[in-house]
């Protein structure tokens, strides 16, 4: 049979299957991977073996939104073109998938796993880097996960039970019990979200920035917070949560944040003359 290209719908009904699966994935609930690239047969004009490629290929374009992937489809980068957009469609039909939508309550009393920032490591970025981020400034991502309240708020509460089993390990009880959520008490005006402390009961202002997607992917930051983090150096933390959907991992950025990462302006405000 002579090769074909792979049309829009094609695109859009092998990466509603993606989704299915990786919702199930996430959730740890037991499911085939062939059994589904069998079912895709008489709905594509290509064999097995094209649809386990363009599942690897969705698997590097969920790199790129800030979405885990499925363990068993390693990530290939070099993909159609037009394949992100059928990634985008579907999420404009279904809206966020569940894992993106965490519940608060589930938060585990115990400390997170605290990584090396990325531009800390001595291993140099993937070569597909620059492929997952066009996607990601393309789509703008961390828009995306800024208004995603739900995953915002979980983030928040699983740093509140990390700071406070901080301090209980530390042997500073009293200090767990005096950790804030201000942003949830207050609201956003304050620059960061946690007040919490050091052992020594020197304060600690923490700014969260949660991802389910990969530790590289980019974060909304507003002028109000950077204001803080200048003023409050001493004191003031971005701890970034990423992979939050399966294992949450995070890391600290310590003020000035332009050491860390760059800082694009994405919008102005207009006064009027």
């Amino acid at each position: 049979m002579a090769r074909t290209s792979w049309t829009e719908e094609e695109f859009d009904i092998c990466v509603a299957d993606y989704f299915a699966m990786l919702d199930a994935d996430v959730a740890g609930t037991p499911y085939v991977k062939a059994e589904h690239r069998r079912a895709l047969l008489p709905f594509v004009s290509h064999p097995e073996g094209s649809i386990e490629k363009l599942h690897q290929n969705i698997s590097a374009i969920m790199i790129g939104f800030g979405f885990p992937f499925i363990k068993g489809y390693k990530p290939l980068p070099h993909y159609n073109a037009k394949l992100p957009n059928a990634v985008e469609r579907y999420l404009q039909k279904m809206g966020e998938p569940a894992f993106a939508k965490p519940k608060l309550g589930m938060a585990e009393d115990a400390p997170l796993y605290l990584d090396t920032p990325p531009t800390q490591r001595n291993a140099p970025p993937p070569k597909e880097a620059e492929e997952y981020l066009s996607i990601a400034r393309k789509f703008d991502v961390a828009a995306r996960d800024a208004r995603n309240r739900a995953l915002g708020r979980a983030g928040e509460a699983r740093v509140l039970m990390h700071e406070r089993a901080t301090l209980r390990q530390h042997g500073a009880p009293e200090l767990a019990k005096r950790v804030r959520w201000v942003s949830d008490k207050d609201g956003d005006g304050a620059g960061y979200d946690i007040a919490s402390f050091e052992p020594d009961g020197s304060p600690r202002l923490i700014e969260v920035k949660t991802t389910t997607g990969w530790d590289r992917t980019p974060f909304h930051i507003s002028r109000n917070e950077l204001a803080v983090a200048d003023r409050e150096r001493a004191h003031w933390r971005l701890m970034r949560i990423y992979d939050f959907a399966r294992r949450p991992r995070a890391f600290v950025l310590f003020p000035p944040l332009d050491a860390h990462v760059s800082l694009t302006a994405t919008s102005f405000q207009a006064d009027f003359h």
